[in-house]
């Protein structure tokens, strides 16, 4: 059979067709998916999903002269731990500029609030007591799970707080125990930092929470149970390790 002579028509037909074909292919790539068929190992200079996500994690983590950071330092929490110190020294990226105490600390809470309305380039806050531990894979799962959300998230154990001498302000308010609670940098737009209540001083998780309350409200936010099999407190225990997390008396 003769070769079909290609006349310049013919040739703009093709081109069109062609031109028809790439645009639809590269249009509805992304929903198919067609780029995940190939390795990532191929493109090198692309970062990896939990690679972008890393860049949007700040443990916020308040110190003071008894805490190991040496101990922090040499797990996975490292390179995302914001530590909040009472004064100025090496390695502090929150300063307070007050000395700190236990009947102090829904005061430090206002200062981290309102240092973390600051980090917008972050999507998702841990805050992390000094004498507990997550699970890396259980944090990255929930960022996965919760990034792009529109609403405010908030990760914790949630019970309600009693304060009847409170009654307007902290009182049944639903707040995250405080060894461990995820936010998204949603919550941290609406927290209202200027929130006021009496008798001090005052849980300072609850005071958190009221903070939510506030500003947020209880049901424009969406609260998530955490997952207590992945976070340990005061003692990490798991299959042939055990390590006491808890403050030591004699320092």
């Amino acid at each position: 059979m003769p070769p079909i002579p290609l006349s310049r028509p013919r040739i703009a037909v093709m081109l069109i067709i062609v031109g028809i074909i790439l645009t639809s292919f590269i249009l509805t790539a992304d929903h198919h998916n067609y780029w995940g068929a190939f390795d990532d190992t191929q493109f090198p200079g692309t970062p990896t999903i939990e690679e972008q996500l890393s860049k949007k994690l700040a443990i916020i983590f308040p110190i003071n002269k008894n805490t190991d950071m040496q101990f922090y330092r040499n797990t996975w929490l490292r390179e995302y731990l914001y530590p909040v110190c009472d004064w100025s020294e090496p390695g502090c990226k929150i300063v307070c500029n007050k000395e700190s105490t236990y009947e102090t600390l829904d005061e430090k809470t206002f200062c981290f609030s309102k240092e973390m309305k600051k980090f917008s380039d972050k999507e998702f806050f841990i805050k992390l007591d000094d004498d507990a531990f997550v699970d890396r894979d259980y944090v990255f799962g929930l960022m996965r799970k919760y990034s792009g959300s529109k609403k405010p998230v908030y990760i914790s154990d949630h019970t309600r707080f009693n304060d009847p001498d409170n009654k307007d302000s902290l009182h049944e308010v639903l707040y995250g125990n405080g060894k461990f609670y995820m936010f998204n940098y949603n919550l941290i737009k609406c927290l209202d930092t200027n929130f006021k209540y009496e008798h001090h001083p005052r849980n300072e998780d609850a005071v958190f929470g009221g903070m939510v309350r506030s500003g947020c409200g209880e049901k424009s936010v969406e609260f998530v149970q955490e997952d207590d099999d992945k976070i340990w407190h005061k003692e990490y225990k798991n299959k042939n390790k055990y390590i006491d997390l808890s403050f030591i008396k004699n320092h």
